[in-house]
């Protein structure tokens, strides 16, 4: 992830491997966007039940929010929103 504007691809079908590599991708960049609280919240979700992906997601939505400069990490944390119920 970069930290210039890009469009993000609304993609609704990601399975959980999907799902557990984006919130690995969005954990490295909050990682070297120096946000290691966010990070923290993104350990461990690997294999993780669906309730606490959510849970875990939408604590870091709500971190997030009110933080206009880290607004790509928000979209790329509501794409995997999305996509949660495709957890089975």
């Amino acid at each position: 992830m970069s930290t210039h504007d890009k469009t993000l691809k609304l993609v609704t079908n990601l399975d959980r491997a999907g799902i557990e590599e984006r919130l690995a991708q969005i954990r490295g960049a909050a990682q070297s966007a120096d946000l290691a609280e966010l990070a923290q919240m993104l350990e461990g979700i690997e294999g993780a039940p669906r309730a606490q992906l959510e849970q875990t997601v939408r604590s870091a939505l709500r971190w997030l929010n009110g933080k206009p400069a880290h607004m790509g990490l928000a979209a790329h944390l509501e794409l995997v929103e999305i996509n949660l119920p495709n957890l089975k």
